[in-house]
């Protein structure tokens, strides 16, 4: 029996079809048939493409598989969505994939994507809006987080590959700042010779590399995560602190942090502030907040403007409504909300978000507010009991979703508005389903891209309460 590595490798020249979710070119090609047999067919997943593209790959085994995920050799023919001002030669990382299609091409995939997920769980996507897109869709986050590789590099993981990290030399998505940012910092680990972190035998001293970047405030927060605390390398922390002083006023925070566990979620162990104080301020919809580095916020400030506007306009807020804002994080929706409202109740199980929530409506004097801290369910559950039940909830999940149980609760709340804002459209057709049984219609839903040459697409949707 033939080998599966007996088979040699293939030059072969393929037009991409389509996108998968993931932002990989598919293509899918046949091998002429030998005597007594018919062709094979093999599946191909090719990086850093657009539908149209024609290219030429090399495929290992080729006859001896059905699937490969591949960089291309060379661009033979670019389709016409191809953005020829992005260098081909580049190499990227995952953080981009859609990055060498034309904006108005990210924008027609997106919100077919959306469409075609609602499709999927029989939901009917006629109530899908025109995604709203971007106006300047490159430099926008406010926030970067770069690994260091154990050879040196600073930047972000290969698409496919935890192990390798790429090193960044420029970014369509990093404001120009963080970039130069980057620069210093590297230079600064080569000078002093501090090794990167090999995530596979879990050795080295520099892990991640973390920049916010206010637009609003001008403000600027740097933080590096360690394998150690500051003490054992104060000289050289010294050293990047006068560098990041002398390039940048408005530098607010620098902070060193001791991150030690095996766990790929980046934490704090222990925390030391280099210069500044341990937050910076940015801003949203008007109000002002305060950012620490583990604090969740909208990476696009100006299309999370967007969101927070088109949610509002779908809820027609009156002034006597009370509203509960669910996974309210530091209040980013329940702040705009309560301006408009009775009362609204935040409901967050991350502690630390609360007290920033809680601190943030002080900050902008805006008094009609609660937050708990507490599960979603139970604290539906203790606003039901003291307040009854609200004529808006609003909730804001993870990517993950709110699953079955709590959209049941919801549905047992029975207010007479919701408002799902999403930022996984797969998350989002099953969350709503569950909703049918309890009497609800769908209303609207508006994709927003929030984050340009990547597959990621917000929505923002209504639902109204109408079989009671």
């Amino acid at each position: 029996m033939r080998k599966y590595t007996d088979y040699p490798t293939e030059i072969l020249d393929i037009t991409i079809e389509s996108l998968n979710h993931e932002g990989l070119g598919y293509a899918r090609y046949i091998h002429p048939p030998t005597i007594g047999s018919n062709g094979k067919h093999l599946k191909l997943l090719i990086k850093n493409v657009v539908p149209g593209d024609k290219v030429r790959v090399s495929v290992p085994n080729a006859k001896g598989r059905k699937k490969a995920v591949l960089q291309y050799d060379e661009l033979l023919e670019p389709s016409p969505d191809r953005d020829l001002s992005i260098p081909v030669a580049r190499e990227i990382s995952g953080g981009a994939p859609l990055q060498y299609m034309l904006y108005p091409k990210q924008l027609e995939f997106k919100e077919q994507f959306v469409k075609q997920t609602l499709e999927e769980q029989g939901i009917d996507s006629s109530v899908v809006l025109p995604i709203i897109g971007m106006d300047e869709p490159t430099r926008y986050r406010n926030k970067m987080e770069l690994s260091f590789g154990k050879d040196g590099a600073i930047g972000m993981h290969e698409q496919g590959n935890p192990m390798k990290v790429i090193d960044l030399e420029d970014s369509i998505l990093a404001p120009e700042i963080m970039i130069q940012v980057k620069h210093i910092v590297g230079q600064w680990q080569k000078d002093w010779d501090l090794p990167g972190y090999d995530k596979a035998n879990a050795r080295g001293l520099l892990r991640n590399l973390m920049m916010r970047y206010s637009f609003a405030c001008d403000e600027l927060m740097v933080v590096i995560y360690a394998t150690e605390a500051v003490e054992k390398h104060r000289e050289a922390a010294e050293d990047l602190t006068q560098r990041l002083v002398d390039a940048f006023d408005h530098l607010k925070s620098l902070q060193w942090i001791k991150y030690a566990s095996l766990n790929e979620r980046i934490a704090a162990e222990e925390t030391e502030v280099l210069y500044g104080r341990d937050y910076i301020y940015d801003q949203l919809n008007g109000n002002q907040f305060r950012i620490w580095p583990d604090t969740f916020f909208q990476v696009n400030p100006t299309q999370a403007e967007v969101l927070v506007n088109t949610a509002l306009e779908m809820a027609e807020v009156s002034p006597d409504d009370q509203v509960i804002d669910l996974f309210c994080g530091i209040g980013t929706f329940s702040l705009p909300f309560a301006q408009q409202a009775k009362s609204l109740t935040g409901i967050e199980l991350v502690e630390n978000s609360i007290r920033s929530a809680r601190r943030n409506a002080t900050d902008n004097q805006i008094e009609n507010t609660q937050f708990i801290a507490s599960d979603a369910r139970k604290g539906l559950l203790q606003v039901q009991e003291t307040s009854g039940t609200p004529d808006l909830l609003i909730l804001d999940p993870p990517r993950s979703g709110a699953g079955g149980k709590m959209m049941r609760a919801i549905g047992r709340l029975a207010p007479e508005k919701i408002v799902y804002v999403s930022c996984s459209p797969k998350s989002l057709a099953l969350d709503l389903v569950w909703l049918k049984d309890y009497g609800y219609q769908l209303q609207q839903i508006q994709p927003v891209d929030q984050f340009s040459s990547t597959v990621h697409v917000e929505c923002v949707v209504l639902m109204s309460r109408v079989d009671k």
